[in-house]
């Protein structure tokens, strides 16, 4: 399917992105690992997390969702059924790894797949730990691709020193860890975010953090919980960005997720020169939110690595767009494992952008952004990565002429009415 977009003139009004995509997933996994009733308001209902509480369903919980609320009448762990047929995660990386360290110490055998994109990420990152800990893995290429087959049972603790910074990895560990006996732990060369930890801590479980080391013993029970899902900073980022490139533009974005290893992208857009504040502040379930107003302002060029990279890995593809329009160049390192998204977004960026006539150099871990540089209408693709197609929204925006984006349907994985949301802020002029 395809999306026509001519040139903004301004953006104006107030709106809500979904709730947090990465908490939404962990809400529905821990609310069926725990014993009771769990409430989750504001679930994000992108094809995503509903292939999460499908896998989940397949493996006997009650879950009943009707938009953003969702109820769970969680057993425990011993309450999993062993599912009849194979379990598909759709395009969700985040399912298929955090699930498979739930499943690690289930007894029971249970298979794992997902669409043509899943079958090219690396899972061997996950899997090996897993392994270490006393599952049976077996899959393509001895479990590093999917389909996936786990075998899980007793596990022992683990000290697991990560070679890179994944709360993906983390998590799934974590999850693992609660099964095992004895305390385990992950260390990360760089604090990765920290969404299952906090959620954790709301469904009773004790974790101890010490800098980049997070443990936890094993044998806790989780106890259910009610759950309000923030705004995804990540899916807020593309307004944001949008509100500081449309010229004349003032955009308000209510109750967004503000954890600290999420809000690199506003330390970014702040360091090129954004004009936004941080409104109403306040915490909900361990996790802070606010509401951000952010203005048109000019932009300059600046260096984005290191530490900072964990912290807006996602949000990287829109950050880059900005840069096409900032004075000065934009340089983009550390960053090897946006190659291990839903495309290669590196290749994928440069790429769509180039034909709208950006400067981009891609690098082994990164790109070189060279702006200001004024863009054209064009017929471009999203690849079937709901960021592509998003960041392309936003660039066709500030773009002279129309631009055609192929594959649009690509964003309902994390933002089913984007597109509405743009066009009412268009509508808002």
């Amino acid at each position: 399917m395809e999306q026509q977009i001519i040139q903004s003139k301004r953006l104006k009004g107030t709106i809500r992105v979904p709730g947090d995509k990465s908490i939404s997933h962990r809400a529905i996994m821990m609310g069926a690992m725990a014993e009771g009733v769990t409430t989750v308001d504001g679930f994000l209902p992108g094809e995503d997390c509903l292939s999460t509480i499908s896998c989940f369903q397949q493996m006997g919980v009650d879950i009943k969702q009707e938009g953003s609320r969702v109820v769970i009448h969680g057993k425990g762990l011993k309450g999993f059924k062993e599912p009849a047929a194979v379990l598909d995660v759709g395009n969700s990386g985040t399912t298929i790894r955090l699930m498979s360290g739930i499943l690690a110490g289930l007894p029971g055998h249970f298979c794992i797949q997902g669409d043509a994109s899943i079958a090219k990420r690396p899972m061997n990152r996950v899997m090996k730990p897993l392994m270490q800990m006393g599952a049976t893995v077996d899959g393509r290429e001895n479990g590093s691709f999917t389909p996936i087959s786990i075998r899980g049972g007793a596990l022992h603790s683990i000290d697991f020193l990560s070679p890179i910074a994944s709360a993906q990895v983390k998590s799934a560990i974590l999850l693992a860890g609660l099964q095992a006996d004895g305390r385990t732990s992950v260390t990360e060369p760089e604090r990765s975010r920290d969404h299952t930890e906090r959620m954790l801590q709301t469904f009773g479980v004790d974790i101890e953090i010490e800098g980049k080391k997070v443990s936890l013993l094993g044998k806790q029970r989780l106890k259910a919980a009610s759950i309000k899902v923030p705004g995804d900073i990540s899916s807020a980022a593309f307004f944001m960005v949008a509100s500081m490139l449309v010229p004349d533009s003032c955009i308000t974005i209510q109750s967004v997720g503000m954890n600290p290893t999420r809000t690199g992208i506003i330390d970014v857009l702040e360091q090129m020169g954004a004009r936004l504040s941080l409104q109403n502040q306040r915490m909900q379930n361990f996790e802070p939110e606010a509401d951000i107003e952010v203005h048109a302002a000019p932009l300059k060029g600046v260096v984005i690595g290191g530490s900072l990279i964990p912290r807006l890995i996602d949000e990287l593809p829109i950050i880059a767009l900005a840069a096409t329009q900032a004075e000065g160049t934009t340089i983009i390192k550390d960053a090897a494992e946006l190659k291990v998204k839903e495309t290669n977004r590196i290749d994928t960026v440069a790429g769509e952008l180039t034909k709208m006539g950006a400067n981009i150099e891609t690098t082994s871990d990164g790109m070189i952004i060279h702006g200001k540089t004024p863009l054209k209408g064009a017929r471009v693709n999203s690849h079937g990565d709901h960021r592509i197609g998003m960041m392309l929204a936003i660039a066709s925006c500030i773009a002279e002429g129309e631009t055609v984006i192929e594959n649009k349907e690509a964003v309902k994985v994390s933002f089913p009415e984007f597109f509405e949301s743009l066009q009412m802020l268009q509508e808002n002029e």
